[in-house]
């Protein structure tokens, strides 16, 4: 048996009182006013210093739900870089507090998934919905249900929902602020054009905040289209920019799998970064800093999205769905400046 981990331990390392930590364990919290947050951070700290553990091994029963099985994440595909990027944050997160946690993967177009949401929520003890994935139908069926379930990276206006997201506005002001800093006045935007449109308004923000300032011409923005059976999108659209009347000075990609075949066309072309175009990222990629040239992006808070993901997910499951408090938490990117924007 491992050292006592007493009230007043726990207490000393969240800086509240040993009351504070014993109406938390004792399931009281609720009655006297204390916040989720605060209930959420005492229990999470137990859990890593094994005091559900301890009361385990002593034969007893904790009054609050010690380990509530297996977290399922919704993504739409397992090749978007975000996946890679979050999956090991929110490993650590969940291992931390003692759940299990696994991947699903699910196509948008495929109609197969909406008879499967009634098994998955055998099989798991709450679901974490990414982007594109937590779609109207599902939604709908785990609120009628009351199945504890989160959204990352998807927010939503109509309805009352646990949220967590990085905030694309914040990022759009940093990204903005920096292009004026450097001096450049013709932007090119680029998107892709795809059937289901992905971040529509990550790109009307970064648009408005470039309309807000005086120091740049109207952006020129351009939807790279990908020919089927092609591996690549077509990127010739951005050489006819470079040229008068436009003479395009940096690119602004809103997609970061669309950075390396730019880049690959752009050095086909004899065309050098920064030197004759910039090139900033709204999303960070994988290997990113050991491209030639280093592309500059908006790096996602990964850590902390991850941990507040797994807190909230914990939070709804012990309240088996009906929780009274739905939080949408925004958390800030940092802008993570290369070479490739052109920045001495």
């Amino acid at each position: 048996m491992g050292k006592k981990v007493k009230n007043k331990d726990l207490a000393a390392r969240l800086g509240v009182s040993g009351t504070l930590v014993s109406l938390v364990l004792n399931n009281k919290a609720d009655q006297h006013g204390i916040k989720k947050e605060t209930q959420e951070k005492v229990l999470a700290l137990a859990r890593q210093m094994g005091y559900f553990d301890m009361v385990q091994e002593q034969g007893e029963e904790s009054v609050v739900e010690q380990k509530p099985g297996i977290i399922g994440m919704v993504v739409p595909s397992l090749h978007d870089p975000f996946v890679y990027e979050i999956i090991p944050h929110l490993e650590k997160a969940f291992a931390t507090i003692g759940i299990g946690f696994a991947i699903i993967t699910k196509d948008p177009d495929d109609l197969r998934f909406s008879r499967l949401t009634a098994a998955i929520r055998k099989f798991y003890s709450g679901l974490i919905l990414l982007g594109e994935a937590a779609d109207d139908y599902t939604i709908r069926s785990l609120r009628t249900g009351s199945y504890p379930f989160v959204l990352l990276e998807k927010s939503c206006k109509t309805l009352r929902l646990n949220t967590v997201c990085t905030d694309s506005s914040v990022g759009a002001t940093l990204v903005a602020e920096h292009i004026e800093k450097l001096g450049y006045r013709n932007i090119v935007l680029v998107t892709e054009n795809t059937p289901r449109k992905v971040g529509i308004e990550e790109t009307q923000e970064i648009l408005n905040e470039l309309g807000r300032k005086n120091c740049f011409n109207k952006p020129a923005e351009i939807e790279l289209v990908r020919y089927p059976g092609a591996y690549e999108p077509d990127c010739s659209q951005i050489e006819k920019y470079m040229r008068p009347p436009f003479r395009a000075e940096m690119l602004l990609v809103m997609n970061s799998q669309l950075v390396y075949p730019i880049m690959s066309y752009l050095r086909k072309k004899k065309l050098r970064i920064p030197q004759d175009i910039a090139l900033i990222s709204m999303e960070e990629g994988i290997g990113f800093d050991l491209m030639y040239t280093p592309v500059t992006c908006l790096r996602k808070p990964f850590s902390s999205l991850a941990v507040k993901v797994a807190n909230i997910t914990w939070s709804e499951v012990k309240n088996a769905g009906k929780g009274k408090y739905k939080r949408q938490v925004n958390l800030v990117p940092e802008l993570i400046v290369r070479q490739s924007c052109g920045t001495i």
